[in-house]
């Protein structure tokens, strides 16, 4: 992680004890295949504390019901838990308001939130929108429909060998027709960190809005969307150790007001008639129905558990683990690391000569070792590196050298097996 320098290591994880934090995660004692498990695949989705199990849990046991428009107890406690975790968020992420703090059903949800309200209110025939070549289908596959029904352009920012945007294109592309500009902040099958905040600045001096994907960079990175000055921001409760289902949109209050809501049902509205609806303030435009009360009121215990454990904590560990990583395992005869940009989050890609990484994740599975395998829903960055998907190996907090160093001798062994 290299937001934060390695040299301060030693003050920032003083207190810092990876056995301590792998004692909150239930999951991770157990046997796979007769082994102990050994858990990479922390970039599709983070293991979940006990906390957060035990607050789903206890929701569900003691809280359960609709919030918002109840007047008795259960619906008062209920409101109240839900309502703290929008303010944990917001907290979090350093919004400006509470308001600006949309809960959805995660990343994907968030962004087709955005290409379906204000795409399709302020994006015209012939705009310009900008993605990269790194992106996750979520902040493809909407875009693409988008233009297609507005008559719109896509353009792409390409990558480099080392994994890394072409800035300098990205400048040569910026033009008075470029409206929207969408990319991830840190990318989910190379690990890395972009340059966001100048390419949000240069955007804006075209007058064009920014998205930024953060399903990866929530975890790992200090987010602060002031800092930024993103106009929106999208994440996932469940790749930063909250449950599935829940995730959030960020975005600047004066556009959330001027964008028509996503859906429509109970919760967005404030009058209905068969003649006319009135629809709610924001953030309630955007939340129609029932929401995934449980697992956001258990999402705020995720939250908590990076504010003890500390961002500078976490990001020096991933870091030592990426470092070590990244020196490990280039010493497997025929690997190759795709994706060695200068600042990275704790993801690594590979390939093996010779060897296909489905089975190089199948016979890791046997020894108890869960990586993720194929293109990551990233086909398009596959293709690009003419290959049809890599072995990927991400670290969390709860990771440790020990299981790097198994890995490593797992790959040795699959080297030596397929001689």
């Amino acid at each position: 992680m290299s937001h934060f320098s390695p040299h301060s290591a030693v003050a920032a994880n003083a207190d810092f004890d990876v056995q301590e934090i792998r004692k909150q995660f239930p999951v991770l004692h157990q046997q796979v295949n007769n082994r102990p498990l050994i858990y990479f695949d922390n970039a599709a989705t983070s293991q979940k504390p006990a906390a957060v199990i035990e607050a789903l849990h206890h929701y569900y046991t003691h809280d359960n019901a609709n919030i918002h428009r109840g007047i008795h107890t259960l619906a008062e406690r209920a409101t109240a838990a839900f309502e703290a975790t929008r303010l944990a968020v917001k907290e979090l992420i350093n919004a400006r308001e509470v308001e600006e703090v949309i809960f959805t059903t995660g990343t994907t949800d968030s962004i087709n939130l955005v290409t379906s309200s204000y795409g399709r209110s302020f994006i015209q025939q012939g705009d310009e929108v900008i993605i990269s070549a790194m992106e996750h289908h979520s902040n493809i596959v909407p875009w693409q429909m988008l233009c297609e029904e507005k008559g719109a352009i896509l353009r792409v920012i390409p990558v480099t060998e080392e994994g890394e945007l072409q800035l300098e294109e990205y400048k040569k592309m910026l033009n008075e027709r470029t409206k929207f500009v969408s990319i991830v902040y840190a990318s989910n099958s190379l690990g890395t960190i972009n340059p966001v905040e100048e390419m949000i600045d240069l955007a804006h001096e075209q007058g064009a809005v920014v998205l930024l994907d953060g399903a990866q960079a929530t975890a790992h990175l200090d987010i602060d969307v002031q800092q930024l000055n993103c106009d929106f921001y999208a994440f996932s409760a469940h790749k930063m150790f909250g449950p599935t289902g829940v995730g959030v949109l960020y975005g600047k209050r004066r556009l959330l007001e001027k964008m028509p809501p996503y859906r429509g049902g109970g919760e967005m509205i404030k009058n209905v008639s068969f003649e006319k609806t009135t629809y709610n303030d924001i953030p309630y435009k955007f939340e129609a129905g029932t929401p995934n009360i449980g697992d956001t009121v258990a999402f705020l215990k995720a939250i908590e558990f990076i504010q003890q454990v500390g961002k500078k904590n976490i990001a020096v560990h991933e870091h030592q683990l990426l470092t070590y990583a990244h020196e490990a395992l280039e010493k497997v005869p025929g690997l190759k690391i795709i994706g060695k940009a200068k600042k990275k989050v704790s993801v690594v890609s590979f390939i093996i000569e010779g060897v296909f990484h489905f089975d190089i994740g199948q016979m890791l599975d046997a020894r108890g070792i869960a990586i993720r395998t194929g293109h990551h829903c990233t086909q398009p960055l596959m293709d690009i590196y003419q290959i049809e998907g890599t072995a990927r190996a991400s670290f969390s907090v709860y990771n440790t050298t020990a299981e790097i160093d198994s890995l490593v001798e797992g790959l040795q062994r699959i080297v030596k097996m397929m001689k």
